[in-house]
């Protein structure tokens, strides 16, 4: 593992098992959480992998946290009273659920058809995914990124579709802007994904619907695409409610 930049069980576990053979540099470290760049083993189909890795939970904080686990299920009952209870196994827990729902929302948009990385393994504090860039250089942040306006309009297009798509699984992003979309071979990837909700159980989905789509729009509106969000999130909720999409 180079230079010791993370040890941690479950990576251990990820190498252990064939998956990483070498934790190589870091890509991007947040508040949350922090993703490093492997090498995959052989005959595992890429040369590197993603590796996003949860901060203790007494280092990390997320914003309006129970404003996203609105809704959220959780089926085994003495974990469910441990967190309504606010114990130290409860708040353990509901933070150590975050990286699989990130994960399980991955696995569920990939296969929709939506602009994800695709997810590859999961740990208690940890996903292995799919690494986005070239050569082992990570893509950059859309923010980074300056766009001729005919390609702006394109990606818009895309940017849109991607939240019509993920409204269709009942799944908003809730946090979606040029931070946590990459550029890569002419493309958006649609990262960070820990907050996402569920548009059937949670009454701030519409609001958040909204706020992605303003945010998404003021990026390519700055870029010099014809970009005005309009009724586009209210005409997709109307859809979504209707079962039209």
């Amino acid at each position: 593992m180079s230079a010791g930049l993370v040890a941690t069980d479950e990576i251990e576990t990820f190498i252990e098992d064939g998956w990483i053979e070498d934790v190589l540099f870091l890509v991007k470290s947040g508040k949350e959480a922090d993703v490093y760049c492997c090498r995959a083993c052989p005959g595992r189909g890429h040369a590197f992998f993603a590796l996003k890795v949860y901060r203790p939970r007494k280092n990390r904080s997320f914003r309006d946290a129970a404003v996203y686990q609105e809704g959220r299920v959780i089926t085994n009952a003495r974990t469910a009273r441990a967190v309504r209870n606010k114990s130290r196994f409860g708040r353990a827990a509901e933070f150590g659920a975050w990286a699989y729902h990130e994960f399980a929302t991955l696995d569920l948009l990939h296969a929709a058809g939506v602009d994800v990385p695709r997810p590859v393994r999961a740990a208690s504090n940890a996903i292995l995914i799919e690494f986005v860039g070239q050569g082992g250089h990570p893509a950059p942040q859309l923010r980074n990124v300056r766009l001729a306006p005919a390609e702006a309009e394109r990606l818009l297009e895309q940017a849109l579709r991607n939240i019509e798509i993920m409204l269709s699984c009942n799944v908003v992003h809730g946090d979606l802007s040029a931070y946590n979309m990459l550029y890569s071979g002419g493309r958006l990837r649609v990262i960070d994904l820990p907050q996402a909700v569920d548009a059937r159980t949670n009454r701030h989905a519409k609001s958040l619907l909204v706020r992605d789509v303003a945010n998404v729009c003021r990026y390519f509106a700055a870029q010099g695409a014809d970009a005005r969000p309009g009724t586009f999130a209210e005409e997709l909720w109307d859809l979504y409610l209707r079962a039209q999409l």
